[in-house]
């Protein structure tokens, strides 16, 4: 972005001016392509006589240094007046004063200045009217997201004490917080997710208001909510994310399965951590920053079976947790279809929850089990999930190293060879086709992994003895 001056301090905040270096370096990982397109299309609005500026996330995160990843424009020109000066238009929400511009391989969203009418709907205006700078700033979310910065007179635009917020570290409501939260529930979990990603504090009266609309999170389409929670649970600060959700009351609206755990006993000579809200939390922890999304929902779920099978034996006094592998898997498939994720990802995750127990026993499988344990495509997302349940608790990690072994162990090869037989073969030899067939090759199958045949003619030989025995 260009320059932005700082009417708290002497002097300008050196940054690009897209107007006077109008090169466009589209390879450059700064984005100063995205940049200086932007500007571009400002100046030529400018020009034309429409007032217009970068408008929202992107200002803030150019003054705190970060490259947008995406800029929006905000205008006095109407959707129509905007398909008149650019040749390639999206109308995107034309209803809304928004329309999309694509120029010189870019995206931007190009959207009029405007107020909003009453919300019926908790996400969107009944009706809008085309307004001034200010009007608009005052209908957006939170003063960190409501300035605009002008490329062309290289200033910020700030009406609603934005850069104030932003050098304090406040994610503020802009006005009064309940009538924004009314406006959009979404905003809740936006506000979480604000103060979680930027490690900013939340105001105090907007953060009583959220707590006091937090159960109303309900009210927004599982698909937003489900968008939300991926972006806060997908930045590093995932964990200072799920504690605001958490104390906010957040969490027991959306997941109350996870919820739950807090306050579930759990063994204390394998889990001196604490219940399993706090092992959950430990493992959040211990993940990378840039955990895939997949492993960061299979630990928030992977417990979840707990507190439904929590048990004492009377033997011995022990807590214990029978089928909580089995059960969390049942549940994590009906919170994540709940939550409207594809078929795919639930698949992936239900799957690590089910599996999750079953590293406890690597050591003792015999070679074509563990093989076949390993060779699954949601292995390797199942292998860091059991590292840091380990290392979050008891912190015994010989089945993790041992994994690790055979990993590099199998390296050179595939997990599972090309088949020493198929169907085909088992035709030739007379048989007819039917159930008998898959019951055969997974016995071929497994004497090659054994190492107990290498051959096609050893494997005929074993078919041959099993069919023998078989009839």
């Amino acid at each position: 972005m260009a320059t932005a001056r700082d009417p708290d301090a002497d002097g300008t905040i050196p940054v690009e001016s897209a107007l006077r270096q109008r090169s466009a370096r589209r390879s450059d990982p700064g984005n100063a392509g995205l940049r200086e397109v932007a500007a571009l299309i400002v100046a030529e609005l400018q020009r034309r006589g429409f007032t217009s500026y970068f408008a929202g996330g992107c200002v803030r995160d150019a003054l705190r240094g970060l490259s947008p990843k995406d800029i929006d424009i905000a205008t006095s020109a109407t959707p129509e007046q905007i398909q008149g000066v650019f040749r390639k238009t999206v109308p995107v929400g034309v209803q809304f004063g928004v329309i999309r511009v694509l120029e010189q391989g870019y995206e931007f969203e190009l959207a009029t200045f405007r107020s909003d009418g009453p919300y019926f709907d908790s996400r969107r205006p009944e009706s809008v009217t085309f307004s001034s700078p200010e009007q608009d700033a005052r209908r957006r979310d939170f003063t960190i997201n409501g300035m605009f910065y002008d490329p062309v007179a290289e200033r910020v635009i700030d009406y609603v004490d934005g850069r104030r917020d932003l050098k304090r570290g406040l994610i503020r409501a802009i006005g009064d917080p309940q009538t924004r939260f009314n406006e959009d529930r979404l905003r809740l979990m936006r506000a979480v997710r604000f103060a979680g990603t930027l490690g900013f504090e939340i105001e105090e009266g907007t953060w009583n208001a959220l707590k006091g609309h937090a159960a109303e999170i309900l009210q927004v389409s599982p698909e937003r909510i489900r968008d939300e929670l991926v972006k806060i649970l997908s930045d590093r600060n995932r964990l200072r994310g799920l504690d605001l959700l958490d104390t906010s009351g957040l969490l027991a609206a959306i997941l109350p399965e996870v919820a739950n755990l807090k306050g579930c006993q759990q063994p204390f000579q394998f889990h001196p951590e604490g219940d399993v809200f706090q092992h959950t939390r430990k493992m959040l922890e211990l993940l990378e920053p840039d955990a895939p999304i997949l492993l960061v929902l299979s630990v928030l779920l992977h417990d979840i079976g707990k507190p439904p099978t929590q048990s004492v034996d009377p033997r011995d006094g022990r807590i214990r947790f029978n089928g909580h592998d089995r059960v969390g898997a049942e549940m994590a498939e009906a919170v994540l279809s709940r939550l409207r994720f594809s078929r795919a990802d639930i698949d992936a995750v239900v799957e690590a929850v089910r599996q999750h127990m079953v590293f406890k026993d690597v050591k003792e499988m015999r070679p074509a089990k563990l093989r076949r344990f390993m060779a699954r495509e949601t292995f390797p997302t199942e292998l860091e999930l059991h590292r840091v349940d380990c290392a979050s608790s008891h912190g015994d990690l010989e089945n993790y190293d041992f994994l690790r072994r055979k990993v590099a162990e199998f390296a050179a090869e595939p997990f599972i060879p090309p088949p020493l037989l198929t169907g085909n073969d088992l035709i030739g030899l007379g048989m007819t086709p039917g159930p008998r067939f898959g019951e055969l090759l997974e016995a071929v199958q497994t004497a090659q992994l054994e190492g107990e045949i290498t051959t096609r003619e050893e494997a005929l030989r074993l078919v041959r003895k099993l069919e023998g025995q078989h009839l």
